[in-house]
């Protein structure tokens, strides 16, 4: 299994109202692609909150071939989207892990 995880730093002025839309739009069409099985939110503590809130949204995969697929067919446009609707609000850093136990 892999966990494809995007950590997000967000604005305070907009962090209610980007969690909103995350929840209700963004991740449920990300699980839409078929891609990935299931995803988690994770709101990060212990961590200076001065520039905005950091959560984790963390995407379960079946194996890496899906994860691929995603991030060349639908990644692109779903990013083009986020980054249209929130600009420089949001930074997200990507990463790939895999489970090993």
């Amino acid at each position: 299994m892999f966990i494809y995880n995007i950590t997000y730093l967000v604005s305070h002025e907009i962090h209610e109202d980007w969690l909103a839309w995350m929840k209700s739009h963004h991740a449920p069409e990300i699980l839409s692609t078929g891609h990935f099985n299931r995803f988690a939110i994770l709101r990060l503590k212990e961590v200076d909150e001065t520039e905005g809130v950091t959560y984790a949204f963390q995407f379960q995969s079946p194996n890496e071939a899906a994860y691929k697929e995603y991030t060349a067919k639908s990644a692109p446009a779903l990013r083009l989207k986020a980054e249209e609707r929130w600009g420089t609000k949001v930074m997200a850093f990507r990463t790939l892990m895999e489970i090993v136990q």
